[in-house]
């Protein structure tokens, strides 16, 4: 079985276990420095550790005939695939180095793409000073320092290396990579060596930490050259091969002459075309006697990602100085890689991380095509019940027709989002053509989801078809991220590991549709009950659904949303005064504001104090620093500029425009569409009014901005058009009964 396999299978046995008790700790949060008997921070270094660097490198090149030394390391330690995002689309090999430095990510501002420049050794000018002794200088290092100092991500370049200085050790740069990945805040490095083969075992033995850069893979791409167009030129397979057996040498060279007791890392860390990949990460060692630190045969997994076989390159920094026995300082911000023992042969090993990477090609492939096909056809459905609507006649064969298909078209519009989720538990990426498998997918499971909302005595009703609906989607989501958050990764509406934004928990996207899913569930659940006469039932069960939604969205275990939170309190608090027949006013709703903003700030507190924090605790630690006002600027400037997201914004002005002029616009029926619902349902209005509470909150208060508004009414909107329909088809239905039942008037005989 494959780990995404596996993952499926955790997200269903979640779903057949749902009743029972789900932790809600972290296994991450087991860990305990204290007793691997090591006092971070402590002044000296422990064990040895010795980061390789291949720019380039990936698990597709691995393979027992080519590189038998990356074969035999990977059967004896443990493999990942490394998402490398640093500042830009693609990584460049000294943007990889770079980050390995900070801890953070970082840049080669105004540079070509090119393998990292030759550092300055004894006898040659410094800006900073000459170097010490059998060292070297990193070139350009005080403009990179600064540089890296002003981007958004405040990078501290150096970072690593004074640590290690910090402690009293030094460090041993093999290759001019290694020179940026382990220069202090100088710039400099107290060993160099040009290559391993240089390299003795003194050399070895003389620092703590050692880096070595191994670029023979990024070589071979260069040599190859790009076309006209400034494209890169396709690397033949042979060439390929060979530059990976070349690979293969020098890691071999390394491993013979480090000490036996070396941690050794390897990562694959940068890219070789604009074209962003998974990269190797493999980790072989006893950790210094740590059992968090041991790497066996297994997968790596980190706390920045908390997904079997997935970790970051900001995770280098942080796991080489967990290995030295140092303290991680808040300006590094991975999180130390971790082996999950599996007892598969290295060949399914490697086959696993290697199809990791094909389905995260396949969902960028896709991604962006799937919104405009989505949106496009939500909007073409608007259209055509507008001109339907329009065209109703009094025949009432052709009119129930015409409702009829408006309102199967509208649920199976309501059901795309969630099936695009569900869609993740089949291996679409795996097919020739992924593209118009995974639409057929999706279409698969939004019409089994419109269908089972048709089915049963429930489809009479104007709200219980759209309940179906939002109930799956609702409850599909929450066992997903309470289960691993397995759908979430890779796929359409979630989150990529190319981008490296999340890799676990509610992304956006995926919060809106569960927030506005949650919101509409309670409004129309409350349905039943209020009918009954129990209203304060009714209001308990929405009450029960917002403190599941909130908990799902915003504990760090599950969801770990931090705006999410924000917008779901008012929203259910809205949702709650209505169904209890209570009046809503502004300032109310700013009190709600003011109640989720306290609340996310107390989770946030809470998680500030666990040993792996997520971004909700370390955006308290930046809020007691001061730093906090740079995250919420970064994060409003991002929503500003999401008004430039054409799909998205598009669709929410085409949604707008349909709610407006077709849905509350009054018709020939002197009433509006929506209002027909409204009679029909008690909870139509409040489900409308949390909808867009969610929708508008959501939007201010996260860095996608419109993103979160289109996506709320991509559910909201085709479903309020099945409930009005089916509204309006009753009325009608009414309508003609009640003529048919009227007696004819006598007749006036003929004089």
């Amino acid at each position: 079985m494959t780990r995404r396999g596996a993952g499926i299978g955790m997200f269903i046995a979640t779903l057949i276990t749902l009743f029972t008790c789900v932790s809600i700790t972290p296994a991450l949060a087991a860990e305990n420095p204290a007793a691997a008997g090591r006092t971070p921070g402590a002044a000296g270094i422990e064990g040895r550790t010795v980061i390789i660097g291949i720019p380039g490198l990936m698990w597709s090149d691995v393979t027992a005939g080519d590189t038998p030394e990356l074969w035999r390391l990977t059967g004896q330690g443990s493999g990942a695939g490394l998402s490398i995002r640093t500042t830009r689309v693609n990584t460049c090999p000294t943007d990889g180095w770079l980050t390995v430095s900070a801890g953070q990510r970082s840049r080669l501002a105004h540079g070509d793409c090119a393998l990292p420049s030759s550092p300055i050794v004894a006898g040659q000018p410094s800006p900073t000073g000459p170097p010490p002794a059998g060292g070297a200088v990193a070139p350009g290092w005080p403009a990179i320092k600064d540089d890296n100092a002003r981007t958004t991500y405040h990078a501290q370049s150096g970072l690593l290396g004074d640590a290690v200085h910090t402690a009293g050790g030094c460090t041993l740069a093999v290759g001019p990579g290694a020179v940026f990945g382990l220069a202090d805040g100088a710039g400099r490095v107290d060993r160099y060596l040009a290559s391993p083969d240089k390299a003795t075992a003194e050399d070895w033995s003389r620092c703590r930490l050692a880096a070595v850069d191994i670029d023979d893979m990024f070589r071979a791409y260069l040599d190859a050259g790009v076309d006209p167009h400034g494209d890169q030129v396709p690397l033949e397979h042979a060439k390929r091969a060979a530059a990976a057996s070349a690979v293969d040498r020098r890691v071999g060279q390394v491993l013979a002459g480090i000490p036996a007791d070396t941690t050794v890392l390897v990562a694959g860390l940068s890219d070789t075309s604009v074209q962003p990949h998974l990269r190797v990460a493999i980790a072989r060692g006893a950790g210094g006697g740590d059992p968090g630190l041991k790497y066996g045969p297994g997968f790596l997994t980190s706390s920045a990602t908390r997904q079997p076989g997935m970790v970051t390159l900001t995770d280098v920094t942080a796991t080489t100085l967990k290995l030295l026995g140092l303290a991680d300082p808040k300006q590094a911000v991975g999180s130390p890689w971790r082996s999950e023992a599996d007892e598969a042969p290295t060949a399914d090993r490697v086959d696993s991380l290697v199809e990791e990477d094909v389905a995260a090609q396949a969902i960028r492939a896709v991604q962006g095509s799937f919104y405009w096909v989505l949106f496009g056809t939500q909007l073409l459905l608007y259209g055509i019940a507008a001109l339907a609507l329009r065209r109703l006649n009094d025949r009432p064969q052709s009119r129930a027709r015409i409702l009829g298909w408006t309102r199967v078209i509208a649920l199976i519009g309501g059901a795309a989002p969630g099936a695009s989720f569900l869609a993740g538990l089949l291996p679409w990426w795996q097919a020739l053509h992924p593209t118009p498998v995974l639409i057929g997918t999706v279409l698969g499971f939004s019409a089994l989801l419109a269908g089972s909302a048709l089915i049963g005595p429930w489809r009479r009703s104007p709200i219980a078809p759209g309940l179906v609906i939002t109930g799956v989607t609702a409850l599909v989501l929450a066992l997903d991220v309470m289960s691993g958050s397995s759908l979430q990764l890779n796929s359409l509406m979630g989150y990529t590991a190319l981008i490296a934004g999340r890799f676990y928990g509610f992304g956006n996207q995926a919060f809106a549709l569960f927030a506005v899913a949650a919101v509409l569930t309670a409004a129309w659940l409350s349905e039943y009950p209020l009918r009954a006469g129990r209203r304060g039932l009714a209001v308990a069960a929405v009450a029960a659904i917002g403190v599941f939604a909130v908990a799902v969205d915003g504990l760090p275990p599950w969801g770990a949303d931090f705006g999410g939170v924000l917008a779901m309190v008012p929203a259910f608090a809205i949702l709650g005064m209505m169904v209890a027949g209570k009046r809503v006013s502004l300032w109310k709703l700013g009190l709600f504001c003011l109640a989720g903003a306290a609340l996310v700030l107390a989770i946030s507190y809470q998680n500030s104090h666990s040993a792996n924090p997520t971004h909700l605790g370390r955006f308290w630690r930046d809020l007691m620093s001061g730093d906090a006002g740079d995250v919420v600027a970064r994060k409003f400037t991002a929503m500003i500029s999401s008004l430039g997201y054409w799909p998205f914004t598009i669709a929410l002005a085409g949604a707008v425009g349909f709610l407006f002029f077709v849905l509350a616009r009054p018709a020939r029926w002197r009433v509006s569409l929506l209002h027909k619902a409204y009679e029909h349902s008690e909870t139509m209005r409040p489900a409308m009014l949390g909808a867009l509470t969610v929708g508008v909150v959501g939007t201010l208060a996260n860095d996608s901005g419109v993103v979160i508004l289109s996506v709320a009414f991509s559910l909201a909107i085709p479903l309020m058009l099945a409930a009005s329909v089916r509204s309006l088809e009753l009325d009608l239905d009414a309508e003609g009964r009640s003529r048919s039942e009227r007696p004819e008037p006598p007749s006036v005989p003929a004089e």
